[in-house]
């Protein structure tokens, strides 16, 4: 699979997972094992765990391109947050939402 920019993880995301738009607005997307959250470049790493940390409730996701797990992994630490791609391969498991 070649690396996807944000919308096409999204759209790969809608098709693969069954994932909608979150209503809330809290996170990009919503399915069934969760609250996602787009991470498609680098740069995004930080400020998107640092959603899933503040403002994203229950099962929190981090969709990535699988060739960037190395890059995130060490900025995932602490947020309580999964890391996902958007063909389902579950690289993080996301841990037991907060209470």
């Amino acid at each position: 699979m070649s690396r996807l920019n944000h919308d096409e993880l999204i759209s790969a995301a809608t098709e693969n997972l069954g994932a909608t738009p979150d209503p809330s607005g809290s996170a990009d997307l919503v399915f069934d094992r969760g609250s996602i959250v787009v991470a498609a470049e680098a740069t995004d790493f930080k400020k998107v765990f640092k959603r899933l940390k503040k403002d994203v409730e229950g099962y929190r996701w981090a969709l990535i391109n699988k060739e960037d797990l190395f890059a995130a992994n060490t900025l995932s630490l602490g947020s309580k947050a999964g890391m996902i791609t958007a063909d389902g391969t579950v690289l993080k498991a996301a841990p037991l939402p907060r209470k």
